[in-house]
């Protein structure tokens, strides 16, 4: 087997919506859940390693970010893609500039580019700028994130304040002049001592001029979006088979452990349709309450009886987020609540929901690892960079189970309904 393109994503929601990218360019793909004991025996053309190295500290995050190198040079892969979030989640101690240091270490490699550029979700980079929308990111709510504030929007800047690489800029002037401008402005930017550049990207159309550019890169770090122009250096082109999922049936839930805008919508949106939704509170798990137990009493009839999807959720608004914090800890805070929601997705499928729907990239991982799933194949598109994946969960007795692990600020406000209607 020849393994092209070998990944590493540094949460379990980015790591599908890379793995989303790639399948919709036509590669076949199977998302890893950590670091496999064993060779990998699918017949792929990329391998995603879905790591939960976001948030944890940069030592770890790097040693764990290596194992996965080591990994996916033992299946022979030919190129590296080091995944993070649209959102460019870090702090000036980490985690995006020591890993991609780390990486670039390993692989003898003295310079890569670095975008979390995705139009389709409206991540775009301008002059080195990271826009959500039609707002700078310290505008965009993220500026208020309970891990990972990011108060900064110049991406030279705050990726500079983690590495000690020299970090530069290929900017828009640059990409729109195609492949060969890209290289020029690179060779210019390695006679200067720059390591690692931030590439701007407004279209879709940027990405695709920017693929045949990193051809021969033994490393590439992005968010999703740089994946769509890869697959071409493979000779690969979009194919509905790529994206083929066996048939899926099962009852149906969402759990939600995200606190964003978009997910708050979401969970509005959801109840706003009259089906049945149970909030559970973090203060009532803090006095020790069996909070997980007494949403799957409340789901488990409800589900008996044909009400699904059913909706768990933790989601709040900011300021409530923000005074649970105050009392327990963020630290304490964050893991009490996935712990819960893991514990009710697991109850879930064991009560037998097939169809599940995870919301927010913390909780995701928390739930993959709660459901007992080592890896998932990779199906057709929800919304951009959320996928229907299949697996075969310890939760599921050994069966099939339709899971979507979505990162909190993506999908449309109708995403919780909607997304049943496209696995159907």
């Amino acid at each position: 087997m020849t393994l092209l393109l070998g990944c590493i994503a540094d949460d379990f929601t980015g790591a599908t919506d890379l793995a989303n990218n790639l399948v919709r360019a036509g590669m076949r793909v199977v998302q890893t859940i950590g670091v496999p004991d064993g060779p990998l025996a699918a017949e792929v053309d990329a391998v995603v390693v879905a790591l939960k190295s976001r948030t944890i500290a940069p030592a770890e995050a790097v040693a764990q970010s290596l194992e996965a190198l080591t990994w996916l040079q033992a299946q022979g892969a030919r190129q590296i893609y080091f995944k993070y979030c649209s959102t460019f989640d870090s702090t000036p101690r980490g985690n995006i500039g020591p890993v991609t240091e780390a990486l670039m270490d390993a692989l003898g490699c003295d310079f890569t580019i670095a975008t979390p550029a995705f139009p389709d979700n409206k991540r775009t980079v301008f002059k080195g700028y990271l826009f959500a929308g039609d707002v700078l990111l310290d505008e965009s709510g993220m500026e208020k994130h309970p891990l990972t504030p990011m108060t900064d929007p110049n991406l030279v800047r705050v990726l500079q304040a983690q590495t000690r690489r020299k970090v530069g800029l290929i900017d828009h002037a640059v990409v729109a002049r195609g492949a060969a401008a890209i290289g020029e402005r690179i060779a210019a930017l390695r006679a200067e001592g720059v390591g690692i550049a931030i590439v701007d990207a407004v279209s879709n159309e940027d990405l695709l001029r920017l693929g045949p550019a990193l051809a021969d890169f033994p490393l590439v770090t992005a968010g999703s979006g740089v994946a769509i122009g890869l697959a071409g250096n493979f000779g690969i082109a979009p194919s509905a088979g790529a994206s083929a999922l066996p048939a899926a049936g099962g009852l149906a839930a969402v759990v939600s452990g995200s606190c964003s805008l978009a997910t708050n919508r979401q969970v509005r949106d959801f109840i706003a349709t009259g089906r049945p939704a149970m909030a559970i509170d973090p203060l009532r798990i803090a006095s020790g309450a069996d909070v997980a137990a007494e949403a799957l009493a409340w789901a488990e009839p409800l589900l008996r009886d044909g009400a699904g999807p059913v909706l768990v959720y933790s989601t709040a608004e900011s300021g409530a987020v923000q005074s649970v914090q105050g009392r327990l800890g963020v630290d304490e805070a964050g893991a009490m609540v996935e712990r819960t929601i893991a514990a009710v997705a697991r109850g879930l499928v064991e009560r037998g929901v097939r169809r599940l729907v995870v919301a927010g990239g913390e909780t995701s991982g928390a739930c993959v690892q709660a459901l007992g799933i080592a890896q998932m194949q990779i199906g057709m598109q929800i919304d951009p960079g959320v996928p229907w994946c299949h697996a075969f969960a310890e939760a599921a007795s050994g069966q099939g189970l339709h899971i979507a692990l979505k990162s909190g600020n993506f999908g449309t406000d109708d995403f919780f309904t909607k997304a049943f209607g496209v696995l159907a």
